[in-house]
Parts: C-alpha cells; sequence; structure tokens
C-alpha cells in the first residue's frame, strides 16, 4: 500500500500540472490551423507541457499503478501480461479496454515527432485535450478505490 501511496503522489503531481496547463491554454481552445502558426513560443512550450505530462501519467497508470492497485485489492499480478493486468482494471470498473487503446493513440501520436501536416498536429492537440479529463478520472477512480491519497 505504500507503494501505491507513492505511485498516486506522484500521479497527482502530474495531474496538478494538467490542470494548470490546461487553464492556461484554454483561450487557445479548441486549437485552429490559424492559432498554431501564431503560437507563441511560450504557448509552445505549454502544448509540449501538455504532451509530457499526458504522457508520464498515462505511462505511470499503466506500468505502476494498476499492478499495486490490483494488488492491494488481493490480485496476483506476478507473470500476468499487461492485457490481463488491464482486463482486471476493467473489471474493477476502472477504465476499459477502447479506452486505455485510445489513450495509448494519443500518448504514441504525441510522444514521436512524425512530420505532421499542420492540421494533424492540430487534431493532435484537440484530440490530446479531449483525453485529459478522461486520464484524470482513471486516477481518480484508482484513488477513490483505494481510500485516497
Amino acid at each position: 500500500m505504500k507503494r501505491l501511496r507513492g505511485y498516486l503522489k506522484e500521479a497527482g503531481l502530474h495531474a496538478e500540472r494538467l490542470g494548470e496547463v490546461l487553464e492556461r491554454l484554454s483561450p487557445l481552445l479548441p486549437m485552429t490551423e490559424e492559432r498554431f502558426l501564431e503560437l507563441s513560443p511560450s504557448e509552445k512550450d505549454m502544448l509540449d507541457v501538455l504532451a509530457f505530462r499526458f504522457s508520464k501519467l498515462q505511462d505511470l497508470l499503466g506500468s505502476k499503478i494498476f499492478r499495486e492497485f490490483l494488488e492491494t485489492q488481493g490480485f496476483i499480478t506476478e507473470g500476468k501480461s499487461f492485457l490481463e493486468i488491464l482486463r482486471e482494471v476493467e473489471r474493477e470498473g476502472i477504465v476499459d479496454v477502447d479506452t486505455w487503446s485510445e489513450f495509448r493513440k494519443v500518448r504514441n501520436l504525441i510522444a514521436h515527432e512524425y512530420p505532421l501536416t499542420i492540421s494533424e498536429r492540430v487534431e493532435a492537440i484537440n484530440y490530446l485535450v479531449e483525453k485529459v479529463p478522461v486520464l484524470l478520472e482513471v486516477l481518480k477512480r484508482i484513488e477513490s478505490k483505494a481510500g485516497g491519497k
């Protein structure tokens, strides 16, 4: 339980930063091609923070928190594949497999600097912004089921 609480504390920092940066970006959202082309360096930095924190939170949930949470619930995770872990997390009502697949899609899209067109970049930004509240809700469900931080 102690390790889970540590991971949840770290996740809370990512979640807090995500909320802050979304608030600061809100006047620019939804992103359009015109707005994207006019972004200041500090606004571009905010988009980087958004992508970084989303990726860090998504990775922390998938690589550490899900397993630790399930272990506190009596589920044996040793030797289990990630898909088995994810199915159990789904049974716990935390996140469904399809939603998690969407998070991975977002993470992969933002984690790699592929030569995207401006319209593809704008679409990726708006998609990411749309998925942040859903990711934060996953964290809240785990915190609630684990008894808070």
